[in-house]
């Protein structure tokens, strides 16, 4: 990682007294160092670095990659993967990554309370009447009345850090469920492989995780699904976000980008929301993916565990600025976050539709 955002990360770290501990090197390191994004030189097209996870939720951002709507719009797009959805905050705020698709954690609110970044766009939206993130129980936990999310008080909960979508989802379930989060144990495990080992093996009762992990676990018989987040905490999880210095300095650029980046949702949504429709367009949208998701499996083996991860996306990248009003909140109220900013600070609403928004 270039030292720039080590310094960054270390500053992240103890910012609004916010303990997160992003453990290996591994997930702190992009899967290639990209090349310092610019505009082209040449008079061709703009270079931009996208950070991303190798996930099915990632999908938009490779389909407009793969059919060309990037180019349409004259940007050189390359990709940096990572581990971990904070990570990829860092990296933008260091410069070394222009646009982020990841989950908002405390983290990313600390950097953007610090003026290093805006959420620019919607992604991924908990919605009631599409599967998102599963809750699981160990198979120790279940067989002992742990059935349903309501019954979480009193067990542990494993979560990759401090701060993660994962802690905020648990403190939703816990306020609809009547009970403080305090009354969940959490384990911050780093990374979710050893969530899942954790889980796997009864060391931790609980966790929460995307749709295709969690039913892949529970058809194998290794955990059980007891609920799903939709149906506590409809919210936005997932955001597009950049620079302040891009929406600042080059905004037709930003622009240029969310355009791109609406049509591979556009075309997202018309065959993985409703996969049953068109087989054939099921499998070719697939099969696209797969270059990017579940790349050291062969396709049959990759495709159903893509085709179920295939959550829901907000239409035109819209944003639901007051749920993510509503997560600052929160982690301020749980410490995690100073209390001298608000969403205004973060979110520039000038290149989607922003709708719940506050008054």
């Amino acid at each position: 990682m270039p030292r720039i955002a080590r310094r960054l990360l270390a500053r992240l770290v103890v910012s609004g007294g916010l303990a997160v501990a992003l453990g290996t090197a591994g997930l702190l390191a992009p899967a290639f160092a990209p090349s310092s994004a610019s505009a082209a030189e040449d008079g061709g097209a703009d270079r931009v670095v996208v950070g991303a996870l190798r996930f099915t939720s990632s999908a938009p951002i490779f389909i407009a990659y793969e059919r060309g709507y990037f180019a349409d719009e004259g940007l050189d797009v390359a990709f940096s993967f990572f581990q971990g959805a904070q990570p990829v905050a860092v990296a933008i705020a260091s410069g070394d990554v222009d646009f982020g698709l990841t989950a908002l954690t405390g983290g990313f609110f600390n950097l953007a309370r610090n003026g290093a970044l805006k959420v620019i766009g919607g992604h991924f939206h908990e919605v009631p009447d599409h599967e998102g993130s599963a809750v699981l129980a160990s198979n120790q936990a279940y067989d002992a009345g742990l059935t349903s999310p309501e019954a979480l008080a009193g067990h542990s909960l494993a979560i990759t850090q401090v701060g993660s979508s994962f802690h905020y989802m648990a403190g939703r379930i816990a306020e609809a469920a009547g009970f403080p989060l305090s009354e969940i144990s959490l384990k911050p495990m780093q990374k979710v492989g050893a969530m899942i080992g954790a889980l796997k093996s009864g060391q931790v009762d609980s966790m929460i995780i995307v749709p295709h992990i969690a039913h892949a676990l529970d058809k194998a018989g290794a955990a059980k699904i007891i609920g799903w987040v939709n149906a506590y905490a409809p919210y936005q999880v997932t955001t597009l976000f950049t620079s302040t210095r891009n929406v600042a300095e080059r905004p037709a650029l930003v622009e240029r980008f969310v355009r791109a980046y609406q049509r591979g949702i556009a075309d997202y949504r018309a065959v993985m929301l409703d996969q049953e429709a068109d087989p054939a367009a099921t499998d070719e949208m697939t099969r696209l993916i797969h270059q990017y998701v579940y790349t050291d499996r062969p396709y049959d083996k990759a495709a159903p565990s893509i085709q179920a991860g295939a959550i829901y996306v907000n239409e035109n990248a819209r944003l639901d600025v007051g749920d993510v009003a509503a997560q600052v909140r929160w982690f301020q109220d749980q410490g995690l976050l100073a209390t001298d900013f608000d969403h205004t600070d973060i979110v520039d609403t000038r290149f989607v539709e922003a709708y719940n928004v506050p008054d």
